[in-house]
């Protein structure tokens, strides 16, 4: 890093464990992070205990301020948030203003986990297992009014990625190349050596945040389908079917399973087993249930799923 970087202070923006890594990265760059800004703690868990993000858990090692505003209105920003040369985005999860967008001298950057313009908005990695993304990638770019619309500052595909990657796995990955993107391109930006360069709005694809019921699954769907639905939605909103049974129907997590060529020739959602191992009938194919959770309890392997429920073989999932 350049002595005159060193100088540029920095606002960064953040809340989940996808912005820890860029953050890392600037501590250990030597950048003079002015302060982080991040949402306020929420309560989690069955006992709804207040929870801090992760990124004010990691500010809090650096001794580095934190703050959590409610709202972000102009008329407070100013007096209450310190002034910074840059703003670095990373995940922050909330429209930031056009009028707090042009405060900082040097712009704000936002690094994003998809390769742009395909999967602009909140869900980009969701997005790029649904649909079977051959490629994926982080962008960085300057922010401004729209959602991820802004000109690209750098962009690198990830390599030598897992096509059957879960959604943490292709999380975590993305979060540290954004990193090293970020402190590869940053010295070159503040210095003006970089012009960006405007999208192609013509290509840009859109992911939308994902409600619970969006993780139920449909069994007419073919086995390739559906594994790409719980690579992809799990931890949230979770892949889930009902169970009925005779005295109730039964809420069912499953949290790892794989589309399999086998056929059973039964309905769509029946479950069947061969060889010690428990499946369930798509409209092409099979999924191999790996792990799965009964309503209330605790998760189990397919296997022993087979052992503690055994008279759920030949019912159908739906």
């Amino acid at each position: 890093m350049k002595e005159n970087d060193k100088k540029v202070s920095i606002l960064f923006w953040g809340t989940p464990e996808f912005s820890i890594p860029a953050f890392e990265a600037l501590i250990k760059g030597g950048y003079k992070i002015a302060a982080v800004i991040t949402n306020p703690d929420e309560p989690k868990g069955r006992a709804q205990e207040l929870t801090p993000p992760p990124i004010k858990v990691a500010a809090g090692r650096h001794d580095i301020l934190v703050l959590q505003p409610e709202k972000l209105e102009i008329k407070n920003f100013k007096s209450e948030i310190p002034e910074a040369d840059l703003y670095i985005v990373a995940a922050y999860g909330k429209i930031i203003s056009k009028e707090i967008l042009e405060l900082p001298r040097y712009g704000v950057l936002n690094i994003h986990p998809s390769l742009l313009p395909r999967w602009r908005g909140p869900s980009p990695i969701q997005y790029a297992i649904l649909n079977g993304d051959k490629e994926a990638g982080v962008t960085i770019i300057q922010i401004d009014e729209l959602m991820d619309h802004g000109p690209i500052v750098a962009q690198r595909k990830a390599q030598n990625i897992n096509c059957k990657a879960a959604y943490q796995e292709l999380h975590d990955l993305l979060a540290r190349l954004g990193a090293e993107l970020l402190t590869e391109t940053l010295p070159k930006y503040l210095t003006g050596e970089i012009t960006p360069i405007p999208q192609n709005d013509l290509k840009a694809t859109f992911s939308k945040l994902f409600k619970r019921d969006d993780g139920r699954v449909d069994w007419k769907k073919s086995a390739e389908d559906i594994d790409r639905m719980i690579r992809a939605l799990n931890p949230w909103p979770g892949t889930w079917t009902l169970l009925p049974a005779r005295d109730k129907i039964y809420r069912v997590k499953i949290q790892k399973g794989e589309a399999v060529a086998k056929e059973s020739g039964r309905t769509s959602g029946n479950l069947w087993t061969e060889s010690g191992e428990l499946f369930a009938q798509t409209g092409i194919g099979s999924i191999l249930l790996k792990e799965l959770t009964m309503e209330g309890k605790k998760p189990l392997t397919g296997k022993d799923f087979l052992k503690g429920y055994s008279q759920f073989i030949g019912a159908t999932l739906i």
